[in-house]
């Protein structure tokens, strides 16, 4: 008979999730996965399998609980007109927080996809999903904004904002403020004004 598991995985994910997040898969090491963890290595083999099935659940948790939540009111039913600009001046406004994991270490999967494991098809695959969502959860806010526009208007500007915000994760680590200005410059975009 197998050992019960004594964990709550959930935050052993979560755990892990903030490791790869600050130092991307290949910088985390297993000592301090088993550190922040609570798990031994055989532990965690056992529970995922390896450290790339821990980085994939990690992936999944950082989707579950960080991204999907925030752009759940632009994929809602009905997106009012303000959702995209509420989403861009929270994401704004957390890049101007130095504190912040947004501002101190960008994105999840805009830094994995500039990493050697981007490369592995499966990853790819769930990086260029991340990157779809975000596009369509954007084409909602813009449609529901600009009512003005017709569908290419809004596809182009979509694209615009979606190009901007993972610029804006690319640069937050070594300038957010001027990762902070990018999100600007897509607020500006969908309400036809400048952002101070």
């Amino acid at each position: 008979m197998g050992r019960m598991q004594s964990f709550d995985r959930d935050d052993v994910v979560r755990a892990a999730r903030s490791v790869f997040w600050e130092q991307g898969y290949e910088g985390a090491p297993l000592p301090e996965l088993e550190r922040v963890t609570g798990l031994n290595r055989s532990s965690i083999y056992h529970a995922f399998g390896s450290k790339r099935g821990l980085f994939d659940a990690a992936v999944e948790s950082y989707l579950d609980e960080i991204i999907r939540p925030r752009l759940a009111p632009l994929i809602g039913e009905d997106v009012t007109p303000a959702a995209l600009g509420e989403y861009l001046d929270g994401l704004r406004g957390a890049l101007r927080q130095p504190s912040s994991l947004p501002a101190s270490s960008g994105c999840l999967l805009v830094n994995t996809a500039a990493a050697p494991i981007g490369r592995d098809e499966a990853v790819a695959q769930v990086i260029a999903g991340y990157r779809a969502e975000l596009r369509a959860a954007f084409g909602r806010g813009v449609a529901a904004r600009r009512p003005d526009l017709d569908g290419t208007e809004v596809a182009v500007l979509a694209d615009a904002c979606t190009g901007l915000v993972v610029s804006a994760f690319a640069l937050a680590r070594v300038d957010a403020a001027g990762a902070a200005d990018a999100v600007g410059t897509a607020i500006a975009l969908v309400t036809g004004s400048p952002q101070p």
